[in-house]
């Protein structure tokens, strides 16, 4: 990380090891943020909310999904605007703050929440509202990317953000199997009655988001204030509409970048959400095994990343992401043709368990990389001092089309009769996603849109 300097907001002057110290910080919350990413919202907390206790799983899963649905919603209207005006009132690292402090809190309350069916509306509620303030969260970290890099190193310290991000995943997960869910009695006397253990994997997961996202509040600087801070809430909407428009006419490949990445990155979300779920219903495999898969594939994919990064400086965002979308649809076009049975492949017999193992995590290898990426390559394309507002829209088209994968993949196994086959409709997702990139320029190619003034 030695290589990586420093820009706005600072002086061109800023010693190494304050840059340094900058950019640990800045990753220090992607590290923290695992905790409710892989704790509360994949593998532990929604899993206990989705159980027979809260009234059955098909009708706690139905509240969930329509919780999530509106929390989606709510983000999609909004985003962009809370971005654009912490970027103006020079207080993008407050808001992330107080957006951070909010998912921490209702997080922290979800201890609350009794494995009974009159504690399911709390619960989902809970969660939807950590969900909304999460995205609102993360589109004023993205947004910091450009104070903690500069365009040659954003691609490596984008990727050392997701990399530490995936790696804290993984030690929450540990230590929350190891103290709370394993054992009868775990850490502070707490035991499964009542769903205590789980309900204290909340707290527990609040509180390591808050503490490892202490450092960038105390490192990073603030953003300048600009004018535009004095404009009315609603008025922020008149505005939004002419930047788009002016951004249109001024650097078309901006909007497309956003809406062909709005499309792979719901495939590349479908990876993780439904890589156990094949997992199990297709291979077989018991909840220990997908947990040690889970962990296997965190650890490849925060290698990809941080591999990615560096390759994103060398060759540029667009060759990297195009490399891992190819990668992905030859990967799981291996899981979906060879299934749980026996194979022979060069030469070689596979067992279905094998076939898993191998091309997922070849998934996980390439899915890090295009995450990362892309996250630089809107990096690079945002005007300066409008980079929460550029991410508020990726946000958004994001939220447009998250219907697509699970949509397809439930499509596919309609019509094919066999889980397997659902991994047709997350590759048809990342495939339509690399079309629409193809045609996209790349950020040095692609002229900075010029945004107008209040």
């Amino acid at each position: 990380m030695a290589s990586m300097t420093h820009i706005t907001p600072g002086p061109a002057g800023t010693p190494a090891a304050v840059r340094r110290r900058e950019i640990w910080a800045w990753a220090s919350w992607d590290w923290g943020s695992a905790a409710f990413n892989a704790v509360m919202t994949t593998f532990v907390f929604t899993v206990y909310l989705t159980s027979a206790p809260f009234g059955g799983e098909a009708r706690a899963s139905a509240v969930l999904g329509t919780a999530l649905a509106i929390a989606g919603a709510v983000v999609a209207l909004l985003a962009p605007v809370t971005g654009q005006r912490s970027d103006s009132g020079g207080r993008r690292k407050l808001w992330l703050g107080i957006n951070t402090v909010a998912v921490c809190a209702a997080t922290g309350l979800c201890f609350f929440v009794y494995p009974s069916p009159d504690f399911l509306l709390l619960g989902v509620a809970l969660i939807a509202l950590a969900n909304v303030f999460f995205e609102f969260a993360n589109v004023n970290y993205y947004a910091m990317l450009k104070q903690v890099s500069t365009p040659g190193s954003v691609g490596k310290v984008s990727g050392f953000g997701w990399a530490m991000g995936y790696v804290g995943g993984i030690a929450a997960l540990a230590l929350v199997l190891v103290g709370f869910i394993n054992p009868d009695v775990g850490w502070f006397g707490v035991t499964s009655e009542d769903g205590q253990n789980i309900r204290a994997v909340a707290v527990f997961s609040a509180v390591w988001f808050l503490v490892f996202s202490l450092p960038i509040f105390f490192t990073v600087p603030e953003v300048p204030r600009t004018k535009a801070a004095q404009l009315g809430f609603f008025a922020s909407y008149g505005l939004l509409f002419r930047r788009i428009k002016a951004i249109y006419r001024t650097s078309p490949h901006t909007l497309w970048f956003l809406l062909a990445s709005a499309v792979f990155r719901d495939g590349l979300a479908a990876v993780f959400t439904f890589g156990g779920v094949i997992a199990a219903g297709t291979f077989g495999w018991d909840l220990p095994q997908v947990i040690m898969f889970a962990i296997f594939g965190n650890i490849v994919a925060a290698a990809g990343a941080f591999a990615g990064g560096f390759l994103d400086d060398r060759i540029g965002p667009k060759p990297v992401i195009v490399g891992s979308l190819t990668g992905l649809l030859v990967a799981g076009s291996a899981i979906a043709a060879l299934g749980p049975e026996e194979a022979n492949l060069f030469g070689l017999t596979w067992s279905g368990d094998t076939t898993f193992w191998v091309f997922g995590l070849a998934l996980c290898l390439f899915v890090g990389p295009a995450q990362s990426a892309s996250r630089a390559f809107l990096a690079r394309l945002a005007p300066d001092g409008e980079e929460g507002e550029l991410f508020g829209l990726y946000a958004t088209t994001g939220r447009a089309v998250s219907f697509l994968a699970p949509s397809l993949f439930a499509i596919f196994i309609t019509i094919f009769g066999a889980q397997r086959y659902g991994i047709i409709g997350i590759l048809l997702v990342l495939l339509l996603g690399l079309l629409a990139l193809l045609p996209v320029r790349a950020p040095d190619r692609t002229p900075r849109a010029v945004v107008p003034e209040v």
